[in-house]
């Protein structure tokens, strides 16, 4: 039986490289393709696979926002996240939400096979670089649980900051989440409270650097 695997990603020539490279797999199969996390959520909904390959800095919804929240309502798919990054802020966040893997796009070709084969054994697949990392945090007894945007701010805060850091308006923000332009307004100031920021400039500033969002869009 088949792995069934969902591609997660904003790039159309990155979905396809990692298509051309799963469907080499006798026992893989892709059964979806999405742009954005939003929309990752709506096909673990309709397709229950077994993997998601999931990117960080997409649109609308970043990659660990969407996998907290697959995670939660389906903690049996394996999620492995797929990145440019290697910072560690990154790689603690996405592992707080429950990935099975975190590979680097610059090693894909090396992990991404052995990453789906692990995280089907219900295991976790880290590239080298990034197991390095962790390994350095928790050998070192550095605080690996440290503050961020996914402790300080509630999922509805997070989902207003990367619309409004993304150039939404109020208005466009309120009709894409289906909520009154008032509670976008009053989510607003309770984000620049909590984070005690109060211009759009510095809001956008901290979501790129908590990965929220990102320079691309």
């Amino acid at each position: 039986m088949s792995i069934r695997i969902l591609l997660a990603d904003d790039h159309e020539i990155v979905r396809f490289g990692l298509c051309s490279l799963i469907e080499e797999q006798p026992d893989m199969e892709v059964v979806g393709e999405v742009e954005n996390g939003r929309k990752a959520i709506s096909c673990a909904h309709k397709l229950k696979p077994d993997i998601i390959i999931m990117d960080i800095a997409m649109p609308d919804m970043n990659g660990i926002e969407a996998t907290r929240r697959i995670h939660k309502e389906y903690p049996d798919i394996g999620i492995i996240i797929l990145s440019m990054y290697s910072k560690k802020k990154f790689i603690i966040d996405a592992l707080k939400a429950g990935v099975s893997g975190y590979i680097l796009k610059t090693k894909v070709y090396d992990d991404l096979i052995l990453a789906i084969k692990a995280a089907s054994a219900g295991e976790v697949y880290l590239s080298s670089k990034i197991a390095a990392i962790v390994a350095h945090e928790i050998v070192g007894g550095l605080p690996i649980y440290e503050k961020s945007a996914y402790t300080v701010l509630t999922p509805r805060e997070r989902e207003v900051l990367q619309l409004i850091s993304e150039g939404k308006s109020t208005k466009q923000s309120a009709l894409h989440l289906k909520i009154s332009i008032k509670t976008i307004e009053s989510t607003r100031r309770q984000i620049m409270y909590k984070l005690d920021i109060h211009n759009i400039a510095d809001l956008t500033k901290y979501a790129i650097s908590e990965g929220i969002t990102s320079l691309d869009f």
